[in-house]
Parts: structure tokens; sequence; C-alpha cells
């Protein structure tokens, strides 16, 4: 009996001791659960889907990957879609519905402009100042609405003319400085069966950059920014801009773009010109990654870049460009995805990713970061020091037109490249679209 006392008493003693060690564990565990933050999932939309964009996915992908990695709770869904599809369609209709991703990759100017007016998108500007970045864009007048910030650039570019320097010497051709002698060049490219300009317009805003550089040579900067401003007592159907488009309509009735252009893609029309098929190629600065040949691997060096002809000789070449791609942010997250969208946006705007985007991108930064030009290749040296020399620049006209007119504008030069409308009749066209988008917003009190 007294052997049950005694080991009776040492097996409650013991039965109490586990039961109070498994209270502690399971308080414990509760503690650090409860101290778990709590997972969050934010979506990133970008449009870096084409062959030119792998060294700029690339290098935001490593820096999501690293954010997850160093925040386990957050998941960053990345996704890609097709450009035009985003920033016409999708992006629009969520906009209106106040569903838009978390975070996306737009364009400054008149694109980002209804989605501000509505409260749509993120107001960085106090946000900028704490992290002391502010002053350390180059340009962030596209993306300020009564003076606050919407968005920030990652790159700037410039749309210069990228031309094959052994077809010209060969055929005694100079770099023409004015529409004349480039409408000299153009005939005697024809002449010897060669494609002057490489154009692959799948996508429509490629044309839209020859219509914008003979829309500002022939009227001048002025008219462009009385029109988008909505000012009565201009229109489309200038003079000037009739003369503009009927230049562009001589070139399509030449034959001074790719056969078929409407139906080729801008690798297509890359692949002209690096093959030789083609003499020049005008686009943006974001396809210099591109401009090589497999079986010439000098190629680059035949590359000359120079700005678009002047009108007249004593005209200014003025350069279109900006800094106008960029991301955004949805003004409708919660906090917490808020804050990881905010640490992530902390991420890519460094010196460090700056000077990546660089030298493996070949992107022109946004901020101010000390890089070697000479080190990054022939064709974007030249690019850079052609911005460097420009009297002046100009923003390209599908990020200074409001999407609605923008929208028909890139439609009428498609059937213009497709011989399927005459200068004047696509100049009503706008006209008419503009006409009607300002007639909305005057009877919407937004004039």
């Amino acid at each position: 009996m007294r052997w049950f006392w005694n080991w009776g008493w040492i097996g409650v003693y013991g039965a109490i001791l586990i039961l109070a060690l498994l209270w502690a564990t399971l308080q414990h565990q509760g503690s650090v659960e409860s101290e778990q933050p709590d997972k969050v999932t934010i979506t990133f939309r970008h449009f870096w889907n084409k062959e030119h964009d792998k060294p700029v996915l690339g290098i935001f992908e490593n820096i999501v990957r690293s954010y997850e990695q160093a925040h386990p709770n957050v998941k960053v869904n990345f996704e890609s879609i097709d450009q035009t599809i985003h920033r016409e369609q999708k992006l629009k209709s969520e906009m209106v519905t106040g569903t838009p991703p978390d975070m996306f990759v737009l364009f400054g100017g008149a694109e980002i402009l209804p989605y501000a007016r509505s409260n749509r998108l993120m107001d960085l500007t106090d946000w900028l100042e704490d992290q002391g970045l502010r002053e350390q864009f180059k340009d962030l007048q596209h993306w300020t609405f009564d003076q606050r910030i919407y968005g920030l650039p990652f790159e700037g570019h410039a749309e210069p003319i990228y031309y094959n320097r052994v077809i010209f010497q060969r055929l005694g051709i100079e770099p023409p400085k004015t529409l004349a002698e480039l409408n000299d060049v153009i005939s005697v490219l024809r002449a010897e069966d060669i494609i002057p300009f490489a154009l692959g317009n799948e996508d429509r805003w490629p044309a839209g950059i020859f219509a914008h550089y003979v829309m500002d040579r022939y009227a001048g900067p002025s008219l462009i920014d009385q029109l988008v401003e909505g000012q009565q007592h201009v229109s489309f159907e200038d003079e000037a801009y009739l003369l503009a488009l009927e230049q562009l309509e001589k070139w399509i009735d030449e034959g001074a773009f790719s056969p078929a252009a409407n139906h080729l893609s801008t690798e297509e029309a890359i692949t002209q010109f690096t093959q030789g098929e083609a003499a020049m190629y005008l686009n943006g600065s974001w396809d210099i990654t591109l401009l090589r040949n497999d079986s010439q691997p000098d190629f680059p060096f035949d590359v000359g870049v120079m700005p678009f002809p002047a009108l007249h000789e004593a005209d200014e070449r003025s350069l279109a460009g900006g800094y106008t791609i960029g991301i955004g942010l949805s003004a409708d997250l919660d906090e917490a995805k808020k804050q990881a969208a905010l640490e992530l946006l902390s991420m890519f705007y460094t010196p460090a990713v700056q000077t990546q985007l660089v030298y493996e991108g070949l992107r022109v930064p946004s901020m101010d970061i000390d890089y070697d030009a000479n080190q990054t290749g022939p064709v974007f040296a030249q690019m850079t020091e052609l911005m460097e020399q420009a009297p002046s620049t100009f923003v390209p006209y599908d990020n200074k037109l409001s999407p609605e007119v923008n929208t028909a504008y890139l439609k009428v030069i498609e059937e213009m490249i497709g011989g399927r409308m005459k200068a004047k009749a696509a100049l009503a066209h706008i006209q008419q679209s503009s006409v009607k988008y300002w007639q909305l917003r005057r009877n919407a009190g937004e004039e």
C-alpha cells in the first residue's frame, strides 16, 4: 500500500508536469502563430513579351523573386499581356469597374489623366518625398496631374532612324537632313530594289511614328499642343497636317515601306533591316538589342543613327521621345497590399537597377546615374549622343493624344499604310474623334 502511495504520487506529479508542458507549448505555438504576418498576394501586370523586352523582363523577374524570398508571406503574380490589349482594352475597362491589377506597366502623359482624374491611380507624391527619390528622376512631368505624381518612369526613350551605312556608302547616299533629300534617298533605294524603310505595323503604333514626325515637321509643335488642350479655334484638318499626310501618302504609293507592313511584326521588320533587305528602320531606342545579325557579328558597327529629317535645312531636327514608360499602382489597395507594393516599387527604383537596365537592357535610364555609353555598344552610344545633341524633343503623339483620339489616329494611319484611305479622309476622321471627345469632356464639366 505504501508502495502505491509513493509511486502513485509520482505518477500524478508526472502527469501534472506533462500537462503543464503541453499547455506551455500550445501557448507558445499560439503566440508564434499570432505573430506570423498574414499572407498577401499582389498582381503585377507587364507587357514585356516581345523579343526586345527579354533583358528587361529578366531584370524585373529577378527583383520580384528576390522580394518574395525576403518576404515569404508575399506572393507576386507576375503576369504578362499584349501591350495593345492591356492599354486599349483591358486596363480601360478595369479602371471603369475599379478592378485594375495592383501594379502595372503603363505610359505616362495623356493615357494616365483619366485614371488620375477618377482616383484610380495611387498618388505617390508623399511616398516619393519620404523615400528621398523625387529629385533623382530626370523628368516626371508626364506622370504629374494637379501637381501630384501618379506613376514613375523606369526608362526613357528616343525614336531615331537607324540606317545601314554599308548600303548608303555603296550607293553614294548621304544621311538626309531634309524631307526633300529623304525623297531622293527613297528613289535611289527603290531603283536598286531595296526597301527604304523596314516597317512592321502589326501593332499599329509603329506607323504612327512616321505620321507624328511629318506632322511635326510641317506644322511645328504648337498645333498639336493646342489640339490636345481642346482649343476650339484649331483643327486636325489643318493645311499643314494635310501636306504632312500627303507626304506620307506619297511614300506609301512609292513603296517606301515593307510590303504588307500591316501584317508584319516588329521582329520581322527588324530582320529585313539586319539582313540588308531594307536600308532604314524607324522606331524606339528599345529595339537596339535586336539590331544584330547572327551571320555578321560586326553588323552593329554598320548601323548609323540619325534624327528624322527637317522640312527645311534651317529647321531644327527635334527628336520624338521622353520618359513615358513606367509603373503605376492601383489606388484601391488595402494596407497590407499597399505596403508590399510600395516595398517592391522601392526595389525597382535604385541606381543599381537603373545601371543594369542600361548595360543589360540598353535602355535609357529615367534616374540620374553615371554610366559609360561606350561600354554599351556602338548603336546605343550613338543614340545617347543624339539625345544629348537634339535641339529639342517632343512627346510621341500616341502618348500626347487622349486615348480615344489616339485610337482613331493609329487606325487611320493603318488604313493609309494599307492603301485604303487618303490623307484628307484620315484627318477628317481624327478631327471627328477629337470633336466627340471634347464634347463629352465639356458635357461632363471637365474642360
